[in-house]
């Protein structure tokens, strides 16, 4: 993958969001992060290892200790994991993680979204007047079954797997990783700038790879050592 940078605020949503077909599959044990990646915790990173600075880290909407890191690619993404110990989480993984077992729409049940439990269009939450992102942790009445923060709204989540619209139709139904190769990347959780409706615990969108959108971040995961 090349140096090519990606800014856009909305990469065009409207009418693509993808979240077929339901199906069953069985996970390995793993640990995800609670909360999004922090910019305190990017930085930190940063400064060990001379990394490049996200697109973001001058804009004061998104660069506070506590909100989570945006603007950053999915190689970058990749490279704070692995120098953490950790890796990015698979699509699957991710809404496991966001949904439980129960089917759930969005991460604290089926009830309507509001302003207690996520950062989306509707909620209107609004940083020097703009639209941003939120601490991460702020929404309690907003987590998920397995304790998660911030899996509907505030910031887009990177994932491992390349995107496939037609990928689940005949994945594996153990541990499955995506399809082997592509051009996009597979992102969850919808962010500040959408509604609800496409913060869902199963609707799925990709994004180029390159991208350095201010509504993308991600979180980490482990496996459990037996």
């Amino acid at each position: 993958m090349g140096e090519n940078t990606y800014y856009d605020w909305t990469f065009d949503l409207a009418y693509n969001i993808y979240d077929g077909p339901e199906h069953t599959v069985y996970l390995d044990a793993y640990y995800i992060d609670k909360y999004e990646v922090t910019n305190k915790q990017y930085r930190e990173f940063v400064e060990a290892t001379g990394y490049r600075m996200p697109r973001c880290w001058n804009d004061a909407r998104f660069n506070q200790d506590n909100q989570p890191v945006v603007g950053i690619t999915w190689e970058d993404a990749v490279a704070y994991a692995t120098w953490a110990g950790k890796r990015l989480p698979t699509e699957a993984e991710w809404e496991k993680a966001a949904r439980g077992t129960d089917k759930r729409l969005w991460p604290w049940g089926n009830n309507t979204f509001d302003k207690d439990k996520c950062n989306v269009w509707e909620t209107d939450y609004r940083v020097f007047g703009f639209r941003g992102t939120t601490p991460v942790g702020m929404y309690e009445k907003g987590k998920s079954p397995y304790g998660c923060y911030d899996m509907a709204g505030n910031a887009w989540e990177w994932c491992a797997d390349y995107y496939d619209q037609n990928y689940y139709y005949t994945s594996p139904l153990k541990n499955p990783k995506g399809p082997e190769s592509g051009t996009q990347k597979v992102v969850r959780g919808g962010s500040f700038l959408y509604f609800g409706h496409y913060a869902r615990c199963a609707a799925r969108y990709r994004v180029p790879w390159h991208a350095e959108s201010p509504q993308i971040g991600f979180r980490c995961v482990k496996p459990v050592k037996e």
